[in-house]
């Protein structure tokens, strides 16, 4: 059996992880994921691992007690479309399934560590911190955000968060994300956009504080979330709920900018009417609070959204390189 087991890992975060741990020259990986007709398995082909495992086989086997000598698992495998209306399904998919996997982690002393979701912080009415006696009170806006609220608070009921370590990721974009259709980023949308019309549109403000534009989210590279991620599967005495963002809000002006600057085309942004579906769900700032993971010792800087954007949009996006590239150590 692999020493590492990253689920979700023909997915767009779980993926960049394995890229990482490649990068690394670590390859004693298996990869729990489910493909379907998406086109996720191109995410595998320049990837090394020792093995691929449906979901549904893999937590048979943890059911059977067929795993041994592993180190641990990064749990990113859950259904992370925020339209998906089956609460059933959700729930078992998202909810049960990591329960299963945290508690067999801590019956057999493995690492575990799993992504939640800024989206737990619902319309952040309540901030964005990570402090974890905050949890009961947050208020989820989606099913897709709930399924990921309970396990929070599953794990901190049971006063399991000093044995498992969470992530709650906020926007993250970047290459291997081109499969996830309309949750892709609003990057990934603007370049097409921009490439086929020479324009951008963006939702109008229906918030009196907030300009059309001036909507503002904490956009966050994949490359961060990916070291921010390992290093908290490296370092198994550090423990609980943390953020995972760069502390610094933008507005969607700033991105659409970025874009525009990278492509180097003139830019052009069309405001247009929010569907009357989302102007009640809708979030109008989101910023992570980020001292928690920098008291325990993080301290690796956040790409700038300006730098970020013209990586992703130079070497990927205007190649036609839709993959999370492989870094040589000397890129470290």
């Amino acid at each position: 059996m692999s020493k590492i087991i990253i689920t979700g890992g023909a997915g767009f975060i779980g993926s960049a992880i394995v890229c990482e741990f490649n990068s690394r020259g670590i390859d004693d990986i298996l990869i729990v994921d489910e493909l379907g007709k998406t086109e996720k398995w191109r995410n595998l082909v320049n990837l090394k691992f020792a093995d691929f495992v449906h979901k549904d086989d893999f937590i048979s086997q943890i059911e059977m007690g067929q795993l041994d000598n592993i180190d641990g698992i990064i749990h990113m495998g859950a259904c992370s479309d925020t339209t998906q209306t089956d609460a059933d399904f959700l729930l078992w998919n998202n909810y049960e399934y990591t329960k299963i996997l945290a508690k067999w982690c801590i019956e057999h002393n493995k690492r575990f560590v799993y992504a939640s979701s800024a989206s737990t912080y619902g319309d952040g009415s309540l901030g964005f911190s990570d402090r974890e006696n905050i949890i009961p009170n947050l208020h989820p806006l989606n099913i897709y955000a709930y399924s990921k609220q309970l396990f929070d608070l599953w794990a901190l009921r049971n006063g399991l968060l000093d044995k498992i370590a969470g992530l709650k990721y906020f926007n993250v974009f970047g290459p291997n994300e081109y499969h996830k259709d309309d949750m892709r980023s609003v990057i990934h949308k603007a370049f097409e956009q921009i490439s086929l019309t020479g324009k951008l549109k963006l939702f109008k403000s229906y918030d009196a504080k907030y300009s059309d534009g001036g909507q503002m989210r904490d956009f966050v590279y994949i490359e961060d979330a990916v070291d921010m991620t390992i290093y908290l599967y490296e370092h198994p005495k550090i423990n609980g709920i943390f953020n995972c963002g760069t502390g610094n809000a933008r507005t969607f002006k700033d991105l659409a900018n970025a874009v525009f600057a990278a492509m180097d085309k003139p830019k052009n942004i069309e405001y247009i009417d929010m569907p009357d579906n989302l102007r009640d769900k809708y979030q109008y700032f989101t910023q992570a609070d980020m001292d928690k993971i920098r008291k325990i010792g993080y301290s690796r800087e956040f790409t700038s959204l300006e730098n970020a954007i013209a990586d992703y949009v130079k070497n990927y996006l205007m190649t036609d390189d839709r993959y999370f590239k492989l870094k040589s150590p000397n890129d470290k």
